[in-house]
């Protein structure tokens, strides 16, 4: 079988590299500058073993191969860039007798759970991938794959579930390539399993792995509460769904000891995909596929999911706006979960990765009220012991800059709310705002 790898970044180079050294055949696609670097040096592929050059065929896109009935596509590109890539390819020629959607396996690898469906709607066969695979792409040409003895497990499967003759061979050719790829007939529930884990994504390229010890556990209880919170929704949505995921402790299980992450050249790997994203400032971020997948079940079956919203929304600005990792810390992202008034700006005198924190409203804080009360509190009213004006809360003005989030008076600016986390558990403090016994919904 020949693999046609779509989008040849640091998912897919790895796997096409991996398949390439394991004497199969393999055309590469990619765009701009990646795609001259490969078809003028080939594929430069550096793993801690050495580095390799691969002369690797590279094209455009599909109007640059004449595809043939032993083709399998392999779709690697991010999800948000996956939309419109099985149209494309859906409808060429195959050995001029049919159509590749008629003729030819599909496999989806990505992060989330979304791309086997925009497959399905074109291709015939469809086959879904859970990728745990350790790679870098920042440099035009350049893959760093991390992942040792092999390079990453790409478990794999039917969409939407069962197994068949073709994916068995396509397991065989990739284990014979240094990946590890397991047939799974219930391939979905371990992608579920890894969308919960690949919702820390966004908290990494805010807030950068170094503040959020994003490789273990983190050392800053806002970062953990972060964890905490993000994972919890997941959970939760995923619950009122229906909708079956694999256990951390069964994901650790299939990967065992065969896939390590080790340094290259004597550097360590410095970020995951969404992290990758922003630092070489592509314009896009997955967010809306891994985060906005979870805020999206939480809407369909009513579970509140404003942590995840607010990392959605937060990371697609920022890579909108091509900001650099690192840029937020926990605790600002926790204070703006729920209803986010803007983006932190920097200011034009401040210094790198230096931000001016606005002050939200207080429906900024109303997904953590509503954890604490259990009700909708944003439109409750209280009377300030201060100054004695009534107001809502979602009028105070909040902030997030200390180790909690206060809230203040929106006209005497005194403290009125204060929310902390002791030991992973969330508390409100209410300091001279009286709120009825029975606040119902206010006015």
């Amino acid at each position: 079988m020949r693999y046609i790898i779509i989008g040849a970044g640091g998912v897919g180079g790895t796997i096409g590299g991996c398949l390439f050294q394991g004497g199969h055949e393999v055309v590469l696609v990619a765009r701009g500058p990646h795609l001259d670097a490969l078809r003028a040096r080939g594929l430069r592929l550096a793993t801690p073993f050495g580095t390799s050059e691969l002369e690797i065929p590279a094209v455009g896109g599909p109007g640059e191969v004449s595809l043939r009935s032993d083709d399998v596509l392999i779709i690697a590109t991010k999800t948000q860039d996956v939309a419109g890539v099985p149209a494309d390819w859906a409808w060429q020629p195959v050995a001029g007798e049919t159509v590749a959607a008629d003729a030819l396996p599909v496999v989806c690898a990505q992060n989330g759970v979304a791309s086997e469906r925009f497959a399905l709607r074109c291709f015939r066969r469809v086959y879904a991938m859970y990728v745990w695979l350790p790679a870098t792409h920042l440099e035009p040409g350049t893959v760093q794959a991390q992942g040792t003895p092999l390079a990453g497990v790409l478990g794999v499967g039917r969409y939407p579930s069962g197994t068949d003759a073709a994916i068995e061979l396509i397991s065989a050719d990739l284990a014979a390539s240094r990946l590890l790829a397991p047939v799974a007939a219930d391939v979905m529930r371990w992608k579920y399993g890894k969308l919960l884990d690949n919702l820390n994504n966004a908290i990494e390229a805010l807030c950068g792995r170094a503040a959020t010890g994003f490789a273990g556990e983190p050392a800053a209880a806002d970062a953990a509460e972060l964890y905490r919170r993000t994972r919890g929704e997941g959970v939760a949505a995923l619950a009122a769904a229906g909708i079956a995921f694999a256990a951390p402790d069964e994901l650790a299980a299939v990967r065992g000891a065969s896939v390590r992450i080790e340094r290259i050249d004597g550097a360590a790997r410095t970020g995951g995909s969404s992290w990758q994203s922003l630092t070489r400032g592509t314009g896009t971020i997955e967010a809306d596929f891994l985060n906005g997948e979870v805020a999206l079940l939480g809407r369909e079956h009513g579970v509140p999911t404003p942590v995840n919203a607010g990392l959605q929304r937060l990371a697609n600005l920022a890579a909108r706006e091509r900001r650099t990792p690192g840029f937020m810390t926990p605790g600002q992202v926790l204070a703006a979960a729920g209803h986010l008034r803007d983006i932190p700006r920097r200011t034009a005198s401040a210094r790198p990765r230096e931000v001016l924190m606005e002050a939200l409203d207080g429906n900024a804080i109303g997904g953590q009220l509503f954890e604490v009360f259990g009700r909708e509190m944003t439109a409750v009213s209280g009377t300030c012991g201060h100054c004695g004006s009534v107001s809502r809360i979602a009028e105070l003005r909040v902030y997030a800059s200390g180790p909690g989030t206060v809230g203040r008076c929106p006209s005497c600016g005194e403290v009125v709310l204060v929310l902390t986390s002791i030991r992973g558990e969330l508390r409100a403090t209410v300091r001279q705002f009286a709120i009825p016994d029975d606040p119902g919904t206010g006015s």
